[in-house]
C-alpha cells in the first residue's frame, strides 16, 4: 500500500515541496526510485510493490510532476535542480540508499552517486548511459511539443499515452489504465491534462539538440551499477551500453520495448532485485 508524503527543499530563494511515495518498512534498507522527464513516481507501483518485503521503497515526483508543487521559473526545470530537490530527500531518510533511474531519473542518479561522500550504496541505470545520441533528444522534444493541451476525457489521454510511450513495452491494459489515471489533472471547465508542468519543456525547447557526454560523471561513479536498455531503445545504444560493460556495469537488455522499459514485468523486475540484493 502506498503512502503519501512531502519534504521541503530550497531552490534559490523559494522553498517548495517534493512530493513521493513510500512502499515497506521505512526501518528497512532503502530504495529511491526516479522516474522519467514526463512521468511520476507511480509508474514504478508495481516494482515498489515487488520489493517492498525487503525494502522501504520511495519514489518521488520530480519538480512540477505528479503531487510535486510547480517552479516559477520555467527555466529551472534541468537535473541541478532535480538533484537539489531529491538531494532534501535523501537528507530526510538519512541512510543509505539504492537508487533506481528511469532515462531522466537515471541521470539524477548519476549525478548524485558521483558526488564525494554519496549515501548512494548500488545505481540502477533504465535506458540511460554517459552518451546521449542528439537525435534521440531531437525525439524528445518533439513529442513533448505535440502533446496537446488537454483531453477530453482519461480515454483520450489513455491513448495518448499508449501512443507516445509504445517503447515502454508490451503493457496490460490495467497498466495503461493505472499510467493514465496517475499521470491526469482535472482542468478547470472540463476535461484532463497530463500531470506536469508545460513548462518543463521550455529549457529543451531552448536548446538545439546535441549529442549529451556525461563521460566526466560517468567516470565519477564508485558504487556498483546495473545497466539496463530496452532492445530497441535510440537513447542508449548498444554501443553505449557495450561500454558500460567493459567499465564495470553489470548489464541486461530488456526485449520487447524501447525507451524505456516500464519496469513492470516479472523478469526484469527480477534482475533488479538480484542487483539490490548484491546476488
Amino acid at each position: 500500500m502506498a503512502r503519501q508524503g512531502f519534504v521541503p527543499y530550497l531552490l534559490g530563494n523559494d522553498f517548495h515541496r517534493l512530493a513521493f511515495v513510500e512502499f515497506g518498512n521505512p526501518a528497512a534498507p532503502a530504495v529511491i526510485c526516479v522516474h522519467g522527464l514526463t512521468r511520476n513516481g507511480r509508474d514504478f507501483d508495481i516494482l515498489a510493490e515487488s520489493l517492498a518485503d525487503r525494502y522501504h521503497v520511495i519514489c518521488p515526483d520530480l519538480p512540477g510532476r505528479g503531487r510535486s508543487e510547480w517552479l516559477r521559473d520555467g527555466g529551472l526545470y534541468q537535473p541541478p535542480s532535480y538533484v537539489v530537490a531529491l538531494a532534501h530527500l535523501l537528507a530526510w531518510l538519512n541512510k543509505p540508499v539504492a537508487w533506481v533511474g528511469t532515462s531522466l531519473g537515471g541521470i539524477c542518479g548519476m549525478m548524485a552517486a558521483a558526488a564525494a561522500h554519496t549515501p548512494i550504496t548500488r545505481l540502477v541505470l533504465n535506458d540511460i548511459g554517459p552518451h546521449i545520441p542528439a537525435a534521440a533528444l531531437g525525439r524528445i522534444r518533439d513529442y513533448m511539443g505535440e502533446a496537446p493541451a488537454t483531453f477530453a476525457d482519461l480515454a483520450a489521454l489513455e491513448a495518448h499515452l499508449r501512443a507516445v510511450h509504445a517503447p515502454f513495452g508490451p503493457l496490460t491494459d490495467p497498466q495503461w489504465a493505472a499510467l493514465a489515471r496517475h499521470s491526469a489533472r482535472p482542468v478547470e471547465g472540463g476535461g484532463v491534462a497530463l500531470h506536469y508542468d508545460p513548462a518543463i519543456a521550455e529549457p529543451i525547447r531552448a536548446s538545439v539538440p546535441i549529442d549529451a557526454d556525461l563521460g566526466a560523471i560517468w567516470r565519477a561513479i564508485r558504487v556498483p551499477v546495473l545497466a539496463l536498455r530496452g532492445a530497441t531503445s535510440d537513447l542508449l545504444t548498444e554501443a553505449t551500453l557495450a561500454r558500460m560493460e567493459e567499465d564495470g556495469a553489470a548489464t541486461h537488455v530488456v526485449p520487447a520495448c524501447g525507451h524505456a522499459p516500464a519496469l513492470m514485468d516479472a523478469p526484469t523486475i527480477a534482475v533488479i532485485r538480484r542487483f539490490l540484493d548484491g546476488a
